[in-house]
């Protein structure tokens, strides 16, 4: 997952300095006012996003598998803390049950 991470970083960063030699050197448009900083980063984004769709798709299948892993032994181990508590439950009221019968 990190390793994703990082490389979409990095393909952003890459972008970002693309983007900023053309709006710098005048053949992409400068953002009106002061927000060229904003614009030179939206316009980063925009560009690096389907390319990180399309180099990434391996990396993000790998990613996605380990997210999964990790969702189904959660679940597993939130099933088994369950089963235990129904259990501590189920003898505590049993327990109960003879104390308030003989009253």
């Amino acid at each position: 997952m990190l390793r994703y991470t990082l490389m979409r970083l990095g393909i952003f960063v890459g972008c970002l300095v693309v983007v900023w030699g053309l709006v710098h050197s005048g053949l992409a448009p400068r953002g009106l006012g002061g927000s060229n900083g904003l614009w030179i980063a939206t316009l980063a984004l925009v560009i690096s996003a389907p390319i990180s769709f399309v180099a990434l798709r391996k990396e993000r299948d790998r990613a996605s598998v380990q997210v999964a892993r990790r969702v189904d032994r959660m679940k597993a181990n939130f099933e088994a803390t369950a089963g235990q508590e129904d259990l501590a439950d189920d003898r505590a009221r049993s327990q109960a049950q003879p104390r308030e019968q003989a009253s």
